[in-house]
């Protein structure tokens, strides 16, 4: 039974509310962060702000059904998560690289809390539309449906693969190891993916919108209504997510980016050159079983897409390589100012 009726507030779907708790919220950050050129709250307030949308729409839906409550909680222990991580990973870092040339400009500094206010709103719909009053007015099915049932599994082993993968990593390059010149981070699930924390993240939101369309699957919302058209748009928060780390902020800035340093530098090229040949960029999967498919397959089913691949001879400053081979042949000549016999690394 509802605790209350749903509250309506500006419009029946909570977007108008949740856009202006969110603009509101991430204003203050970027208030703070701008005035005291901070870096530490900036990820710390994208997270919490889907925590706030999550309590405010299930406390104005005044439901207590079961499906409401699992997605609202999911959203908010995915992004207590993220936030927490974040934040903890700033504190010993001291500051964002990403914002170096920002920072101190208000107007492309204020662009990037934009855009956060634009995926935190977007990404939270499937929670957001599901806990409205237009949703709500139908009768719902009760928890435990395939969707509900794949969904939590979905979400539980995702959930784990992010977790686990950013310690993973934060581990390593906190590690001896990982603090050696060229070295490349293959451990735990690093060995099965590139970006196995993208991969687990991208699958979380995934989850959670399987989950939020199950009164619209099952027809307890009628295909002709705007709640039923509403529930199943609400997957622009996964398609939004998945594009900003696959095309904006995530691979792009690593992928091609992180092979032609490694290669100019000539630090770890060899052993960086074999993990991408063997290692599936994005889906995790055995070693054995990426190296051997088809580029092809590679390109297309597999989401390593030709931008992300690095060319030597395309994409390489052959004269930073060129001024590294030299410098390492003065370093590598002998005592009579003849050149090394030893081959160089390239």
């Amino acid at each position: 039974m509802p605790t209350h009726a749903p509250v309506h507030v500006l419009d029946n779907y909570y977007l108008a509310i949740t856009l202006l708790v969110t603009v509101a919220y991430q204003l203050i950050g970027f208030s703070i962060a701008f005035t005291f050129k901070f870096d530490k709250l900036t990820d710390f307030m994208g997270g919490t702000n889907f925590v706030w949308l999550a309590i405010l729409t299930l406390a104005m839906s005044g439901t207590t059904e079961a499906r409401n409550i699992v997605v609202s909680l999911f959203i908010m222990l995915w992004a207590a998560r993220l936030s927490g991580f974040l934040f903890f990973r700033i504190l010993k870092t001291g500051k964002d690289d990403r914002f170096d040339d920002k920072r101190d400009k208000f107007f492309p500094f204020l662009g990037f809390w934009v855009f956060q206010m634009l995926w935190v709103w977007i990404v939270s719909f499937p929670v957001t539309i599901l806990n409205s009053p237009n949703v709500l007015q139908y009768r719902q099915p009760k928890f435990g449906r395939a969707t509900d049932i794949v969904g939590v599994i979905i979400f539980v082993l995702a959930f784990l693969l992010e977790a686990i993968s950013d310690v993973q990593k934060y581990r390593f390059k906190q590690s001896d190891a990982g603090k050696q010149p060229g070295a490349v981070c293959n451990v735990g699930f690093f060995k099965w993916s590139r970006h196995p924390n993208y991969f687990g993240e991208i699958m979380v939101q995934v989850s959670i919108f399987i989950i939020a369309i199950t009164p619209a699957r099952y027809h307890f919302i009628q295909t002709s209504t705007g709640a039923y058209a509403a529930l199943y748009s609400s997957m622009l928060g996964w398609i939004l997510l998945t594009t900003l780390l696959m095309f904006v902020s995530g691979l792009t800035l690593q992928e091609r980016p992180g092979a032609k340093k490694k290669y100019e530098k000539g630090t770890g090229w060899p052993e960086y050159e074999k993990y991408l040949n063997d290692t599936s960029i994005l889906i995790p999967m055995p070693p054995a079983i990426w190296r051997r498919l088809p580029v092809m397959v590679k390109r297309t089913i597999g989401l390593e897409f030709p931008i992300y691949v690095f060319d030597p001879a395309k994409h390489a400053d052959q004269g930073k390589v060129q001024d590294r081979q030299a410098e390492e042949g003065r370093q590598g000549s002998g005592a009579d100012g003849r050149q090394s016999n030893e081959p160089l690394r390239t």
